[in-house]
């Protein structure tokens, strides 16, 4: 007789990028296994991997490449906080006085943080628009991997990201286009254009969270959780 096959509970979660509702269940010993691994290993390339595996094995009805990089952070945290504890206690090395101190997390506090004046939406001039998408995790894991010069890599990501180019009469989306082609586009723009495109990278919503501390010295800090980083303290 086969041993059962263990149930688990299903969850559900609305993507800050959309709006949209995921499912997830939280992960199994098998995926704590390869979280573990990443942890102890701490290569880049490795934990986006795990990150990938994770998550593709714990969401039920959307793939990662839907997934813009803000939402599967913050997947990730939600994951993490159903399958093991909201409550994470770890410690940090304090910059000034170079002492330990305890810290503790709770996962729930975990917000997307969006800047108002954000937009994917850039005016090229009377006639056209530029819409663009936000990178999911296989574009970072691109660029993280790739050997080009810094100035490259932005430059690729930058074109991976733009989505549809629309007038009012036509609606041009560049996954129909060539990169010969694409490239051509994008070197015709002005510099105001790219100014605008620079802004909506910077400005892309961030999975982030502050926790305020004491330092032996009485002074008080403030140490900075930022994206993947919740899931691998």
């Amino acid at each position: 007789m086969a041993l059962p096959k263990i149930d688990l509970p299903i969850y559900e979660l609305e993507l800050p990028s959309n709006g949209k509702k995921v499912k997830y269940v939280p992960f199994t010993v098998k995926e704590e296994k390869i979280l573990l691994t990443a942890q102890e290993g701490k290569n880049p390339a490795q934990i986006i991997n795990s990150v990938k595996q994770i998550v593709n094995n714990c969401i039920l009805n959307c793939s990662l490449d839907e997934l813009a990089v803000f939402d599967l952070e913050f997947l990730l945290v939600n994951i993490r906080s159903k399958s093991i504890d909201d409550v994470i206690k770890f410690k940090i090395t304090d910059p000034d006085t170079e002492k330990e101190v305890e810290l503790e997390l709770n996962l729930s506090d975990v917000k997307v943080e969006k800047d108002p004046n954000h937009t994917n939406k850039i005016k090229i001039n009377d006639t056209y628009t530029l819409f663009l998408k936000y990178p999911n995790i296989d574009d970072f894991f691109e660029i993280l991997t790739s050997e080009k010069p810094n100035s490259e890599k932005n430059f690729d990501i930058m074109m991976s990201c733009m989505l549809q180019l629309v007038s009012e009469d036509e609606v041009y989306n560049f996954k129909d286009f060539t990169q010969e082609e694409i490239d051509n586009f994008v070197e015709s723009l002005h510099h105001d254009t790219i100014k605008k495109i620079k802004q909506f990278f910077d400005s892309i919503p961030k999975t982030r969270h502050e926790i305020n501390y004491k330092n032996s010295n009485g002074e008080d800090k403030t140490f900075v959780i930022q994206g993947t980083q919740t899931f691998f303290i």
